[in-house]
């Protein structure tokens, strides 16, 4: 049996202001273990499913990639995003 993944999609980063490139789904395995480093302090791990990231271009892709080779997964859904239309005039209407 292979290691719990989970399936998600990334959020943007603080840099972007659009929503371009964020079209994508990632597979990324969970870290058993953890440990900190005496000398630097630094979080590591000797499993290297833990430095392994897939990407997909759709949730399916992604679902499907997993089942096959029997990755027990967890998926995490986007949280939807709530626009507000508002025109220019609103700020000197109030």
């Amino acid at each position: 049996m292979m290691k719990k993944a989970k399936i998600y999609k990334p959020n943007k980063t603080a840099m972007q202001s659009g929503l371009g490139k964020i079209d994508k789904w990632i597979l990324e395995f969970e870290t058993k273990d953890p440990t900190k480093n005496p000398l630097m302090g630094w979080e590591s791990s000797s499993d290297t499913y833990s430095e392994l990231k897939l990407e997909f271009s759709s949730k399916e892709l992604a679902i499907n990639y997993a089942k096959k080779k029997k990755i027990d997964f967890e998926l995490i859904e986007p949280k939807k995003r709530k626009v507000v239309k508002k025109s220019y005039a609103d700020n000197f209407l109030n």
